[in-house]
Formats: C-alpha cells, sequence, structure tokens
C-alpha cells in the first residue's frame, strides 16, 4: 500500500468508485456521530425534567442546557487528543476509536437511570456522557475532513469536503425524524419511556459504522509521509508552539470557524428552541418545520463547497456571513410574527425597557 501511495496522489484523480467509497463511508460515519451528539439537544427539554427534577422546571431546563453546552466545551480537547492521535497511528483506527466511545455513551444515555431512581448522581452520569461525546466529535469531525481531503483530487477539496459539511445538518435531521417517528409510535409514554429509544438505536448505527469503517484504507497521503518517515513527533508542538502556525490557527478560529458556527447554531438548533420553548409551539409542529428547513437548505453545502473550487474559500465564507447578519433578526422577527401572534404584538404594544442603576 504505501508504495502505491505516491503514484495515487501523483496521478490525474477522479471520482471513482474508490472515491466515492471513501467520501459516503467518511460522511455516513459522521453523520450517525451527529445523530448522537444532537439527540440530547433536540430531547432537551424532556432530559431536563428526567435528569433535573430536584429543582424548578426553568432551573432544571437551564442546567440541562449547560449540560449540552459541555459537550461543545470540551470538543477542541477531542481534535487535540484524537488530532494527535490520527497523526501517529493514522486517521483509519482513529476512526474507529470515536465511533464506538460515541456510540456507547449515547446508548447509556438511553439505558442511565433518571433523577427520581438515583438522584443527584444520575446528573453527574449524564454530564460525564456529555463530556465522552464531545471528545469523540472533536477528533471525529475534523479527522473525516482531513481524511477525505487527503483523497481529494487537486481542484476538487471543496466538493470532496462538503459532503463532510453536510453531516451535522443531516444528523441532526435525522435525529429529528427518529425523534418524530417515535412520538407517533409510542403516543403520550414517549416523555415517559419513549424517549429512550432514539438513544438505544445508537447501538445498530454504531454496528453499521464500524462495519463501514472497517472496510476503508488508510489514507494515501499518511501512508506516503508514513513510508518517507516524515511524521511530525511532536505535532502540537510544531502547530501551538511555532508563531507562524499559532497565527494561523487563530485566524482560522476566530476569523472563519466562530463565525460559521454562530450562523449554523443559529440558523439551525437555535431555530428549534426559539420555535419550542420561546414561542411555544408544539413539538411535533417545530420538529417538522426545522427538518424541513433542513431538507431544503443541506444540497447547499454541496453547491457551495463546488463553486469554493473555482473562486475560493473566502468569498464564500464572507457572504455567507454577511448574509446571516443581514437576515437573522428579520427571519426570526417573522418566525414570532407567525407562529406566536400573540407575543409578536405584545412585545410591540409593551416592549421590556432595561436600565442600569448608577
Amino acid at each position: 500500500m504505501a508504495s502505491t501511495a505516491p503514484a495515487v496522489l501523483a496521478g490525474e484523480r477522479t471520482l471513482d468508485r474508490g472515491h466515492k467509497r471513501v467520501v459516503f463511508a467518511s460522511s455516513l460515519g459522521t453523520v450517525f456521530e451527529w445523530y448522537d451528539f444532537y439527540l440530547y439537544g433536540s430531547l432537551s427539554v424532556i432530559i431536563s425534567r428526567q435528569f433535573f427534577s430536584g429543582v424548578n422546571e426553568t432551573t432544571a431546563f437551564i442546567f440541562a442546557l449547560l449540560a449540552f453546552a459541555a459537550g461543545f466545551f470540551v470538543r477542541p480537547f477531542g481534535a487535540l487528543i484524537f488530532g494527535r492521535l490520527g497523526d501517529l497511528i493514522g486517521r483509519k483506527y482513529t476512526f474507529l476509536v470515536t465511533i464506538v466511545i460515541m456510540g456507547l455513551s449515547t446508548a447509556l444515555v438511553g439505558m442511565l437511570p433518571s433523577y427520581a431512581q438515583i438522584g443527584v448522581a444520575a446528573p453527574i452520569i449524564l454530564i460525564s456522557l456529555r463530556l465522552l461525546q464531545g471528545l469523540a466529535l472533536g477528533g471525529e469531525y475534523g479527522g473525516a475532513a482531513t481524511y477525505v481531503a487527503e483523497h481529494a483530487p487537486d481542484g476538487k477539496r471543496g466538493l470532496y469536503t462538503s459532503w463532510i459539511q453536510t453531516t451535522a445538518t443531516l444528523g441532526l435531521f435525522l435525529s429529528l425524524l427518529v425523534i418524530l417517528g417515535c412520538r407517533v409510535a409510542v403516543g403520550e409514554e414517549f416523555d415517559v419511556w419513549g424517549w429512550r429509544i432514539p438513544f438505544l438505536l445508537s447501538i445498530v448505527l454504531l454496528a453499521i459504522s464500524v462495519y463501514i469503517r472497517l472496510q476503508l484504507q488508510e489514507s494515501p497521503a499518511f501512508l506516503e509521509i508514513k513510508a518517507q518517515g516524515k511524521l511530525s513527533k511532536a505535532p502540537l508542538t510544531e502547530a501551538f508552539g511555532e508563531w507562524g502556525n499559532l497565527k494561523i490557527v487563530i485566524l482560522a478560529l476566530f476569523g472563519a470557524t466562530a463565525g460559521q458556527a454562530v450562523v449554523w447554531y443559529g440558523g439551525q438548533f437555535y431555530a428549534l428552541f426559539f420555535l419550542e420553548k420561546i414561542l411555544q409551539v408544539e413539538a411535533m409542529a417545530a420538529n417538522l418545520i426545522i427538518a424541513a428547513a433542513l431538507l431544503i437548505g443541506t444540497p447547499f453545502f454541496v453547491v457551495f463547497g463546488a463553486l469554493s473550487d473555482k473562486i475560493g474559500r473566502k468569498k464564500i465564507i464572507m457572504a455567507g456571513c454577511i448574509l446571516a447578519a443581514i437576515t437573522y433578526f428579520p427571519v426570526f422577527k417573522g418566525l414570532t410574527v407567525f407562529a406566536n401572534p400573540d407575543l409578536a404584538r405584545a412585545v410591540e404594544t409593551a416592549p421590556v425597557t432595561v436600565v442600569s442603576a448608577e
């Protein structure tokens, strides 16, 4: 395998069967990981009642959201840990480790006794499982993008990796569909015990993901570097200990990734919370609205990924952030007007004014 890697890299690579398998397997496994990660957020209202019932309803929901945020807090550490591991042993085996951690953590949430059964141990274990999910996703998402990028032909990297970008949206979409299906199947019992079913289904998704990932070969770029003895012995030191590299990391984090995160989570995940919790839209209706929006918007990841290969990444990123900055306030105002007209009128006629005391 190592001897053929340079030839693969040097040749004119097209979207052949092997490349399609790489993109499909990497994307599908990452979709399942996002599914696992977002189940918690999609069911945060129910989880707050199950695991934080020792306090009042509002405080319980805040604690549930903080536990959800804990998974995001540790994602950068997951990227560092599993990124380092990927540079040492390769992308394929790192994939397997992250997906097993994510799948098992999610399934355990579905088996976890509630606060009423084991007391304060329930939220402590829940938060621990969320931390494991965050670590796993931190390693999975960047690793999948790297793996696909290392297989991409020249001039097609944006198109190839755009499929990885769809996985977060598709994972949320899949979680909403499964939740809707379970709500219809078990009815009112969903809030009692049926909410556990989507978490337990992750065992099936884990088995599928592991099988698919085992069929993959290691990245040709990684094999070539390894064969030439050029693997970094201190990748973290080189990435963060040298100003030239650290400057790129900081620019990418705060100049690109942070803005895109606000756009994504504001437009998709917070929109679900806004409809259900703020505007008091019925849970099933809110899920259907967001699912429909995701279905419409997801293909544009690939469209703009391909366009970035032609006109550059910076223009696409800037255009998306500017468009979000212009449209988000009127869009959320429109949601309020159409979803809860009474609230919209109350805001217009009796606005809340905050005055600071000197």
